[in-house]
């Protein structure tokens, strides 16, 4: 699995842009489409929230990429 870090510039990042941000995907709509087809996991769970605030320590699925979100 690749670890990929990324780290917040605020208190959260919401799920569909982390995406993008972190290059899995080209847009944030495209993070929202990848979301709804039920293919990230957050913290090992099925995550359907396309906005859903990812936080400081929080791990972040998507295939063979894993998102390690640390604050600034």
């Amino acid at each position: 699995m690749q670890q990929v870090s990324f780290t917040l510039d605020g208190e959260y990042v919401e799920l569909n842009q982390l995406l993008k941000l972190a290059g899995l995907c080209d847009s944030g709509g495209a993070g929202k489409m990848l979301v709804a087809k039920g293919v990230v996991k957050v913290d090992g769970k099925l995550e359907l929230r396309k906005t859903a605030k990812i936080r400081h320590g929080q791990l972040v699925t998507l295939g063979d990429v894993a998102i390690k979100v640390k604050a600034a």
